[in-house]
């Protein structure tokens, strides 16, 4: 990958990142919906070491879903 995960803010810079291929946004976003990245005493949240705050896991698995999405598009056509 030719840019650091630290430019991206929000899981959905990292799903719509034009350059960036599947596989890499798949494992990305899938290391910061780990369990290791958990913010102590709030499941819900992930804080990635790369992050300065933390994001809701929920809007990573919303960014992960998108990507689904974009590989059933890429096959129709």
């Amino acid at each position: 990958m030719s840019q650091p995960v630290s430019r991206y803010f929000h899981p959905f810079d990292i799903a719509g990142h034009p350059t960036l291929e599947p596989e890499v946004k798949r494992a990305i976003l899938a290391s910061w919906a780990s369990d290791r990245v958990a913010v102590e005493g709030e499941p819900a949240l992930r804080k990635p070491p790369e992050l300065r705050k933390s994001i809701p896991v929920d809007d990573i698995l919303a960014a992960l879903k998108s990507l689904d999405g974009q590989s059933q598009q890429s096959t129709l056509q």
